[in-house]
């Protein structure tokens, strides 16, 4: 088929990696334009932008579809159907409609739940036991549309995001091929009004841990938030960011180090650290984090 593509973020270069090597002929790649970054404040491309130039692909990025230029060029490429993955703009009717077959969406979620900006921090923020991948009919409204084809996949009691973020990404990937290679006998499922959660935007304020909770809350704040914000506690006067960690037993007030193994103590029992970052460091695992930052059993982990 001939397929535009659209997206920006790592999440969505094997999407495109797929695209590719099942020989569609990708007409373009649209992703956001490149952004400072780095020290030197320097444009730096997409991880999409990227990877589409080594593939030798058209690379085009509008800041939105406003222009009617815009709008043109992109029904000009008289393409069979758009991919979308973790693109970044809100596509007017215009553009949904330029494609023959329309434009298809890859969401990390199993539809209704969680439409929105972060379906997997929410996921495992809210301790979801499963979630997925959906191929989406797109519409005007936000991850609304028929789905036409879905897969789920257990989380894992101690994955983080950054984990899940890279199954469901290569799931992602493996999918939209299924489905294009199968799109005439597909059949779309409108999504029902029951179930229906909306994932916000992560806010950095959310990443202060309460000890006060109980640890199954912590213990999903902590994974939901790794790598990045990364749920964090002040150790003295240092912050620290805990970026991986199960639910163990123990008891002491909330935030008290237990023991030399970083386990810590909460409402209701307690989680054990197996990842944490000092501010300006590398991540590092427990182990060797301990060796370079041991800390003092019975001294008291909190916030601001």
């Amino acid at each position: 088929m001939r397929v535009v593509f659209m997206g920006s973020p790592d999440f969505s270069v094997p999407v495109l990696e797929a695209l590719v090597s099942a020989g569609h002929d990708i007409a373009a790649v649209y992703c956001q334009p490149p952004r400072p970054a780095g020290r030197g404040k320097k444009d730096r491309p997409t991880p999409v932008h990227a990877r589409a130039l080594e593939l030798g692909l058209d690379v085009r990025h509008p800041k939105n579809f406003k222009a009617e230029e815009d709008r043109a060029d992109f029904a000009a490429l008289e393409a069979d159907i758009a991919v979308v993955v973790a693109y970044g703009l809100i596509l007017p009717q215009a553009v949904l409609d330029a494609p023959k077959q329309g434009c298809l969406n890859i969401h990390a979620s199993l539809l209704p739940r969680w439409r929105g900006a972060a379906p997997i921090h929410r996921a495992i923020m809210s301790g979801d036991a499963e979630t997925g991948i959906c191929i989406m009919q797109m519409e005007a409204g936000l991850d609304t549309g028929p789905v036409l084809l879905r897969e789920a996949t257990e989380i894992g009691a101690q994955e983080t995001t950054g984990a899940l973020h890279d199954r469901l990404s290569q799931m992602g990937a493996d999918l939209i091929v299924t489905a294009l290679s199968d799109l005439p006998n597909l059949v779309a499922e409108v999504q029902p009004d029951a179930g229906v959660t909306y994932a916000s935007k992560i806010d950095k304020a959310e990443a202060e841990i309460d000890w006060t909770l109980p640890a199954e809350d912590v213990d999903r704040q902590i994974r939901g938030l790794s790598p990045f914000p990364g749920a964090w506690s002040l150790y003295g006067d240092s912050r620290v960011k805990l970026l991986g960690s199960c639910v163990v037993d123990g008891t002491g007030q909330a935030g008290e180090v237990l023991d030399d193994a970083f386990t810590v103590a909460c409402g209701t029992g307690a989680v054990q650290i197996s990842r944490a970052q000092r501010a300006g460091k590398g991540a590092q695992d427990r182990d060797v984090f301990l060796r370079g930052h041991p800390l003092e059993t019975g001294r008291i982990m909190k916030g601001n």
